[in-house]
């Protein structure tokens, strides 16, 4: 069984088709993981839904900002943008069961691979936290959002504070914080402190902060950590890292990442993308 990790897709359901046909991915055979952001800013983000609902098993997903708004959208917590293109998933006839497969999704995973931690998230991870305790936080997000009250969960979801982690945190600070962790982060001090304005490169952080995978003395340093969201940051492969968003909707490349026996067995396949949108 061959395990590839895809990055940003965000509604490019075209060049989605291309990369799985370049793989040759096969359901029956292979396992395919999506590091979030399914949806938004590309043309054909309810393809994308149906597809990976129709692989069943066989393919997984992690929650990303993008995923998270359109159901907080869905549910009324926030009005769609302008440049949203969301609408043809709330205007389709089987909204009600892609938005229920959405929201049964992850917000982290964990594999071992040839002995190895390999984690995976949309966007990154708070220094203070440990694989572990990644994996449970991540769980209190995801019990809320298959639970039935997921649409007043929602209604509490959006801000930037708490900026910063503490375990005293509860009710919806705590899983606000824990969603903007995993979901928006780029920047963070030593502390853990969360910068949300910078999206530029690695190269240039704000002062004062540094991008969440260089802290000292982080407690997943141990671990891979796999994860999208950082279309300026692009392909990055270290021992302990894989960056795997490359700008499909911008006009880049989408990635997959065959994983082999083990994490240091890594194949990177690309195709290219046609520019569906500018950055915001």
């Amino acid at each position: 069984m061959a395990l590839y990790l895809i990055g940003d897709v965000q509604g490019c359901d075209a060049p989605l088709q291309q990369l799985l046909d370049h793989i040759d991915f096969s359901p029956s055979r292979d396992r395919l993981v999506l590091l979030g952001d399914l949806v938004n800013r590309g043309p054909a983000s309810l393809d994308v839904l149906r597809r990976m609902q129709r692989y069943g098993t066989a393919a997984t997903a992690l929650l990303g900002n993008h995923d998270l708004h359109l159901l907080g959208v869905a549910r009324g917590a926030r009005k769609a943008g302008r440049k949203d293109t969301i609408g043809c998933i709330l205007d389709a006839t089987d909204r009600v069961a892609l938005l229920d497969w959405l929201r049964h999704q992850h917000l982290a995973l964990h594999l071992e691979r040839g002995g190895r931690d390999l984690l995976m998230v949309h966007a990154g991870v708070l220094p203070q936290w440990s694989l572990a305790r990644t994996i449970d936080l991540a769980g209190e997000v995801e019990t809320v959002l298959r639970g039935a009250d997921w649409g007043d969960f929602l209604q509490t979801m959006y801000g930037n504070e708490p900026a910063q982690w503490d375990d005293a945190l509860t009710g919806s600070s705590r899983l606000r914080v824990i969603v903007n962790a995993l979901t928006r982060l780029r920047y963070c001090d030593a502390r853990g402190a969360m910068e949300f304005d910078t999206k530029d490169a690695s190269s240039a952080p704000p002062p004062g902060f540094m991008p969440w995978f260089d802290v000292p003395g982080r407690l997943t340093s141990g671990a891979t950590i796999a994860f999208g969201h950082w279309s300026t940051l692009g392909w990055v492969s270290r021992p302990d890292l894989i960056s795997t968003d490359t700008g499909c909707v911008w006009g880049g490349c989408l990635s997959a990442v065959r994983i082999g026996a083990t994490l240091d067995e890594r194949e990177l396949m690309q195709v290219r993308c046609p520019k569906a949108q500018k950055p915001v």
